[in-house]
């Protein structure tokens, strides 16, 4: 049995204009074979529920770079520990709380002598200026929980990012912005979402789709990994040497990606 793994941004969708289209071939084939489709993203909860209706989703996802792990309920033929029911999930929660992340962003700055712009400093209108997203969906990308991506202004970049490990927290980098979490990633939560459809289902292979420096550790834990071309496909495929690079970026590197490997 294979399962999916797919980071969201300038992978399934495209990272200008969020449309998916180019992929449609790819998610039909996945639908018809019933193979589940995880997103494993930095976006919130709220944003993935989005997408999830958009594009006609039922599976598990994560949000927030493995701050938690959102099951609906009744998935799995086993009740899950330790879970929590939460806005119609069964949640399990691996991050730290967002208003203590906030607290560490601002002592480490103060640390620094870094200035960084946060979500929590922006508006939506600032997120969607920031972001190039939708105001609608900028307001869904500022309901936070368990990460803050921020801006860095000016210089102090390495002290900043040592303050924050000093610490106890984690950072990692996306697209577009720096995140600060607790002691989570996406490995992690591909890890034990894995582990619950091993017991459900026996045997799985992981395919892990994924384009940004956020997404090394959860590919590298895959068993097929897939790098859609971006601007770090190169640091990519160096930290990730079994994955395969796609020609093309955003949903067409998507598409002939699992469509290659579906082939296989």
């Amino acid at each position: 049995m294979k399962i999916i793994f797919s980071d969201l941004d300038g992978t399934l969708l495209d990272p200008r204009t969020y449309a998916w289209d180019a992929a449609q071939p790819a998610l039909t084939v996945v639908r018809q074979r019933g193979i589940p489709l995880l997103f494993c993203t930095s976006k919130t909860r709220a944003e993935v529920e989005f997408w999830r209706s958009r594009l006609g989703n039922n599976d598990p996802f994560i949000v927030e770079n493995g701050g938690a792990i959102c099951v609906p309920p009744g998935y799995f033929p086993f009740p899950l520990r330790p879970a929590r029911e939460r806005e119609g999930y069964q949640v399990i929660e691996l991050g730290t709380g967002y208003d203590e992340l906030v607290r560490t962003l601002q002592a480490a700055a103060r640390e620094a002598g870094c200035q960084v712009l946060g979500f929590h400093d922006m508006s939506v209108a600032e997120i969607s200026q920031r972001s190039h997203l939708p105001i609608e969906q900028a307001a869904l990308a500022k309901q936070r929980e368990y990460d803050e991506p921020f801006e860095i202004l000016g210089s102090g970049t390495y002290r900043l990012l040592e303050a924050i490990e000093e610490r106890g927290k984690r950072w990692t980098r996306g697209d577009r912005f720096y995140h600060i979490m607790g002691n989570n990633d996406k490995a992690e939560a591909v890890k034990r979402l894995t582990a619950l459809y091993r017991k459900a289902s026996g045997d799985v292979v992981v395919v892990g789709v994924g384009d940004g420096w956020n997404d090394v550790r959860f590919l590298s834990a895959a068993d097929i990994p897939i790098l859609v071309r971006s601007q770090f496909a190169a640091v990519l495929k160096r930290a990730v040497p079994r994955g395969l690079v796609t020609q093309a970026p955003g949903p067409d590197g998507w598409n002939e990606g699992v469509l290659q490997t579906l082939a296989a």
